[in-house]
Order: structure tokens, then C-alpha cells, then sequence
């Protein structure tokens, strides 16, 4: 009898040992070694790796509560979906997601390629790397696993079905809470916010009723609104890159949702990034050319993605209906509009929440994170109650920077 026919959290010893019983990655002589590499808010996360080649894969596996907190109690099928979605992508995004090679659902956990020869994209950022083909790697993923798992493209049976195989309540109450819900009440006292900024927070925020309402429309949306099968949790930290190469990982939020679900959070990890630039580099000529190189990456993601997505629409547009003439622009603006709302929601859940990412809490100067933040979550609130007027890569820039001539540094 195996010691893996019934499930148990693995430490680095006993994926030893899973590896060599359950996959044939390695030859029988391999001298492995293993480390727990995870830096999530989830899940256990292993490189088990061969002394003596080059061989080497990762084992990810799913506990039944959150790394961030035990509050969080979890459906350990979110790993199955997390397989089926990479493999999923792996179809209709080649050389974009990292090769499965096995799903356990006994041990919920996956085993996948090593992309240690990448780096994670926040962390490259923060260490101020340009990418220059990013822009266009990562447009053709959100297309191609946005559109083509849309009513605009699947029979429409086959996308309920989808979407019934893909309903991941436990993560997406998740997202309904941190990013939907606390950032502006507080109601849980979870929230953790820089003291400095606490009570502009409150004023801000906390007490900001039309705000509010947009915030709860924009939260009934996400939870009714089943129009594309989603990653979850597109930011720079589910991302690997080279110069060359761009793989996106962590698809464990995956479900069915709005499209500018995934391409807003996406915009709003890059603005952090401009934030951390702006805040962490002394020298003035290479803090402008490197917030530039950032403002550019932004438009050009935005105006990418509309070029790519109109060509992708009439390419594989299926439903009659949907061939109406000024139909595709019409709901290109519908995806627009959420991507810039949710660009807002995520600058806001980020810093005001409980989930925080390195390129703001990195930063040592109190009064530099404090005009980082303000900067940050002033554009925020313009993202979601004007969400209309963002049309284009330069209106999400120039919020940005009409923001930052507001705050002296």
C-alpha cells in the first residue's frame, strides 16, 4: 500500500518520495533534493530538483485552509481546476502556461514544469527590469483564454457546462470579501492599513457613500455576470518572464466571471510597480526613464489587447447575434469599462486590505509610501466611479499622472 492512497500535507521529505513513486521525471540513480519554494497566500508549493542533471519539477499542493490565515477554509478542488484550466490554456495559449504532467486528486496536488530558469514578474520589476516583449505575450493570452471561452465563440451548452465545471465558490467568496467588499467598510476588521495613512483611509473610504454604491454594483456583477472563463488573479505575481518568454501561473481562482476581471488586476500590479519606481529610485534621470518605460507598457497592453481582441472577435465569432454590425465595439466598451473598474478595486483592495504586494509595503520611506499610496488610491476612486471614460491605454496613464501632480514628493 502506498503512503499516498490517502491524502496528507506534504513536507519536503515525503515529495521525495511522491515524486519518485508517482511520476518518471527522474532516472532510478537521481540524487533529488526539494525545497518549499511557495510565497502565496494558498497553497504549499515544492521544487524538487536532480544533483546531478538538469531535471527538475514543481509539486503544488492545495491544504484545506489558507497559508494567509486559518480563517480561510477551503475546497481542496480548487487544484483539480488549477490542472484543467493550465491545460486548458495550454491549448488556446501555447507556450504561455507551464506543462502539466500530472493531477492527484487523492493528494490534490499538481505536478508541472520548473520555470526556475524565469523570475517572477513583481520582484523583476521592483529590481526596475524592462521586458520588451511582454506587452505583446501577454495581450495574445488574455485574448485568446478571455474571448474564446465566451457565448461569442463557444456553443452555448458547451459554456454552460464549462461554467458548471468551473463554479470555485470558496475562492470566489475570496475575492467577494477582499476585493469587493472590505476595502470599504472594514466590517470584519481585517483590513490592514499603513497608520500614517489611516485616517485620510476612513475620510476616503471609509465613509465615501457614492463609492460605495459603485462598489456594490460592480460586486452583484462579478458574482452574476459568467462571461469568459477567468484566471482569477492576473497580477505580476502569477506571472514568470524572461526577456523572451512570459508564462502565466496560479489559475486556482480560475471560475467564470467579467473579462476586465483579469485585465484590470493585470493594469493595476503595473501601476504598482510605476508607484514602487516612483517612490524607491534616487536618481532622477533613471526614475523617469523607467516610469516612462512603464507608463508605455501600460498603454500598449491596453491598445493591444482591444487591436487583438476586435481581430480575434471576427475571426471566431460564432453566434449569429453577436455578427451584428458595431456589436463587437459595443461590447469591446463593456470589457473596457470593467477592466478599468477593477483596476480600481485592486489598487484599493491592495493597500487598504489584507493582502498586500511587495512593491508598496517595500517601500522604506514612511512619507514615500504614504504619497505612493495616496497616489494610488486617489486614482482608484476616478477608475471606479468614472469607469466609463477609460477607452484607451492614455486615459489610464493620464488619470494616473493628473493623480500624481496632486501629491508633492
Amino acid at each position: 500500500m502506498s503512503r499516498f492512497d490517502q491524502y496528507f500535507l506534504m513536507k519536503p521529505k515525503d515529495v521525495i518520495e511522491y515524486v519518485i513513486e508517482k511520476l518518471t521525471i527522474f532516472d532510478e540513480k537521481a540524487d533529488l533534493e526539494c525545497k518549499e519554494i511557495g510565497d502565496g497566500n494558498l497553497n504549499y508549493v515544492f521544487r524538487v530538483w536532480d544533483k546531478n542533471s538538469d531535471k527538475s519539477v514543481i509539486v503544488k499542493q492545495a491544504g484545506d485552509t489558507a497559508r494567509i490565515s486559518d480563517d480561510f477554509k477551503l475546497s481542496t478542488d480548487r487544484n483539480r481546476i488549477e490542472a484543467e484550466i493550465l491545460q486548458l490554456e495550454g491549448k488556446l495559449a501555447p507556450g504561455h502556461v507551464p506543462e502539466v504532467y500530472k493531477y492527484d486528486p487523492i493528494m490534490n496536488c499538481c505536478s508541472m514544469q520548473d520555470l526556475s530558469d524565469h523570475v517572477i514578474m513583481r520582484q523583476a520589476l521592483i529590481e526596475h527590469k524592462k521586458f520588451p516583449l511582454f506587452a505583446d505575450h501577454i495581450t495574445t493570452f488574455m485574448v485568446n483564454t478571455l474571448l474564446l471561452t465566451t457565448d461569442i465563440v463557444m456553443e452555448h451548452k458547451e459554456k454552460k457546462m464549462a461554467v458548471k465545471n468551473y463554479i470555485n465558490p470558496e475562492l470566489c467568496e475570496i475575492t467577494e470579501d477582499l476585493v469587493y467588499t472590505e476595502p470599504y467598510n472594514n466590517y470584519r476588521d481585517r483590513n490592514i492599513v499603513f497608520e500614517p495613512n489611516l485616517e485620510w483611509i476612513k475620510k476616503e473610504f471609509y465613509e465615501d457613500k457614492e463609492l460605495h454604491l459603485e462598489v456594490a454594483k460592480l460586486k452583484f456583477d462579478f458574482m452574476n455576470h459568467a462571461q469568459a472563463l477567468l484566471h482569477g488573479d492576473l497580477h505580476s505575481g502569477s506571472i514568470f518572464v524572461k526577456p523572451d518568454s512570459t508564462y502565466v501561473i496560479d489559475p486556482e481562482f480560475a471560475f467564470y466571471g467579467p473579462i476586465g476581471y483579469d485585465v484590470g488586476n493585470l493594469i493595476a500590479n503595473l501601476i504598482f510597480a510605476w508607484a514602487n519606481a516612483d517612490a524607491t529610485i534616487l536618481d532622477e534621470a533613471e526614475r523617469i526613464d523607467y516610469m516612462t518605460w512603464l507608463e508605455n507598457l501600460i498603454v500598449e497592453i491596453v491598445d493591444l489587447f482591444k487591436e487583438k481582441f476586435l481581430k480575434a472577435f471576427q475571426e471566431n465569432v460564432t453566434e449569429i447575434l453577436a455578427k451584428v454590425e458595431g456589436f463587437d465595439q459595443w461590447y469591446l466598451d463593456t470589457v473596457l469599462r470593467d477592466t478599468a473598474a477593477v483596476t480600481g478595486l485592486e489598487l484599493s483592495r491592495r493597500i487598504i486590505g489584507m493582502a498586500k504586494v511587495k512593491d508598496i509595503t517595500g517601500i522604506e520611506d514612511e512619507a514615500a509610501r504614504l504619497r505612493a499610496e495616496r497616489i494610488c488610491l486617489t486614482a482608484a476612486k476616478k477608475f471606479i466611479k468614472q469607469r466609463d471614460t477609460f477607452k484607451n491605454g492614455k486615459d489610464v496613464i493620464a488619470n494616473v499622472k493628473k493623480v500624481e501632480k496632486q501629491f508633492s514628493r
